[in-house]
């Protein structure tokens, strides 16, 4: 491959602006319906009779199909066509989307979460790489995938809100039916408003590779799921090494391919490889922090569910609002500095929820929070444009889909991580009072939540000093936790500042890096838009 042109690429008009619009609503609807689902989860609970067992796998069977399926359905699109991928995704989740609300059991509804699961993994990467497609203008790019962030902040943000609504004057199964009419307006608009784009020259899917894929995602979110829901277990713990052990497979077969599922060259470009270990870094931090913020609001600071995703709301304007300046901020400083330094500000941001923690209250607290998500949205919303645009055209739909995987990963092993740290300093710390009996006191003992139900059936006196000691061990785990994140983002700030000092703005494409590898300089020859 030779080096990319530098010219400014052509300027999209008000037809793609339009289109935007289409692709926002998947992306502001998958993630409306993760945080629905958490409200959503005891009425269903109750109506189908799920187990606890059932229930983590309701919520959990969704991503990881979406996690093992990013990456072939990445590539498909690029071979079948992006937006026909994306109508076909948009009509399954339609239909998955009814299935799951009229739901009979719980086994009907972790078979329908799964299919939700595999459609969504046909959204997120053809979103994706159509923005790639439509929007060749590095700026106006940057734009567009700031909007498509936005988005998912939106969904996230009012997730909530419309949960709430929704819960309080229908049944649960309401929940899943938010899908079906965005489904229906983006298969209405589509085909008038979206590109077709796909690689002519591609071959086929080679099966044992998307085989290897799955073996080999799968077992890694699946084993750090479970290490961060029980602790340290040899079951799940050899599901990772197995998973880990299947990628080599998978890129031993690669490389032996003459049209492989995923052209591991992708990753020997520096902008590429960086801007994926940011975003994976970036999503580790997040994700564990969050987790452990959500479970402070409601059994330290004590406040409902209802008020602690409320208390959230200025945390994702925040972010909202940091993802929409990057391209400003894009535009006027080289790569280097706003990744670097976004993450620079969000380690700086955890150090404050570290020592806000039990000292300077909540207020404190979710400033704290609101300054780490402001600094890594910037750095994020970079990062995904580096990624697109560091793929020849023919490949933006499996560099989108490696993309999407890196978070996915990265949230799995940051709840896991974060949370084990938090959950080991607990456990030293906790101090259960003399007289709880032996398996209420072994519940107080493995995690806050346990002490709580503990609490509910002990007298006023012992009540108060179990739940003293354990919030006050899970506020001290929380704020070890928030000084390791610093640290990782710390670590990030100086990678992206050392890899991406070469690139004078971050539409430069100049093989500054003799280790760059080159790009077609035209790759839209090699591709088909129709």
């Amino acid at each position: 491959m030779t080096s990319q042109s530098t010219a400014p690429g052509p300027r999209a008009s008000r037809r793609e602006w339009t289109g935007l619009a289409v692709l926002a609503l998947p992306t502001l609807l998958l993630s409306l319906d993760m945080s629905v689902l958490y409200l959503a989860l005891p009425h269903l609970s109750e109506d189908l009779g799920a187990t606890a067992t059932q229930q983590l796998w309701v919520m959990d069977i969704y991503s990881f199909m979406i996690a093992g399926f990013l990456v072939t359905m990445g590539t498909l699109g690029d071979r079948i066509g992006r937006r026909r991928l994306l109508m076909i995704g948009g009509t399954a989740f339609a239909v998955a989307s009814v299935l799951a609300a009229y739901s009979t059991s719980a086994e009907m509804l972790i078979a329908t979460r799964a299919l939700l699961g595999v459609a969504g993994a046909t959204l997120m990467p053809s979103t994706l790489s159509l923005i790639g497609t439509m929007f060749r203008d590095q700026h106006q790019r940057g734009v567009a995938i700031a909007v498509w962030m936005t988005c998912f902040m939106v969904g996230m943000t009012v997730g909530p809100l419309v949960g709430g609504v929704l819960l309080q004057n229908f049944w649960w199964g309401s929940a899943f039916l938010l899908g079906v009419p965005v489904m229906v307006l983006l298969l209405a608009t589509a085909p008038s408003l979206l590109p077709e784009f796909r690689d002519e020259q591609s071959g086929r899917i080679d099966l044992a590779s998307v085989a290897l894929s799955l073996a080999t995602v799968l077992p890694v979110v699946y084993g750090l799921k479970e290490l961060a829901h029980g602790g340290w277990q040899a079951g799940p713990a050899l599901a990772v090494v197995a998973g880990l052990a299947f990628g080599v497979l998978f890129c031993r077969r690669q490389v032996r391919l003459d049209d492989p599922l995923l052209d591991l060259d992708l990753f020997r470009s520096r902008r590429f490889s960086t801007a994926l270990c940011m975003n994976f870094g970036g999503a580790i931090v997040m994700a564990g922090t969050f987790l452990l913020i959500s479970q402070y609001l409601q059994l330290v600071a004590g406040l409902s569910p209802l008020r602690a995703g409320l208390a959230t709301i200025p945390v994702n304007v925040a972010m909202a609002i940091s993802s929409m300046l990057t391209p400003q901020l894009a535009r006027r400083f080289r790569p280097a500095l706003v990744s670097a330094g976004g993450f620079a500000i969000a380690a700086l941001g955890l150090v404050v929820v570290a020592l806000a923690a039990g000292r300077f209250g909540l207020t404190t607290l979710l400033v704290g929070f609101a300054l780490a998500s402001v600094g890594i949205a910037a750095p994020s919303a970079l990062g995904v444009n580096l990624i697109v645009g560091a793929a020849p055209p023919t490949k933006a739909g499996a560099a989108s889909g490696m993309s999407e995987t890196s978070g996915e990963l990265g949230v799995a092993l940051g709840v896991a991580t974060l949370g084990s740290i938090a959950a080991a300093f607990y456990v030293a710390r906790v101090s259960v009072p003399a007289g709880v009996p032996a398996a209420a006191a072994d519940a107080a003992r493995e995690s806050l939540p346990g002490a709580v139900v503990t609490a509910g059936g002990l007298s006023d006196p012992m009540a108060t000093a179990l739940l003293g000691s354990a919030r006050s061990a899970f506020t001290g785990g929380l704020a070890i936790a928030a000084v390791v994140g610093a640290v990782i983002l710390a670590a990030v700030a100086v990678v992206a500042g050392v890899m991406f000092r070469h690139l004078r703005s971050y539409g430069d494409e100049t093989a500054a890096e003799s280790a760059e590898p080159a790009e077609s300089a035209d790759p839209v020859d090699a591709a088909t838009r129709a």
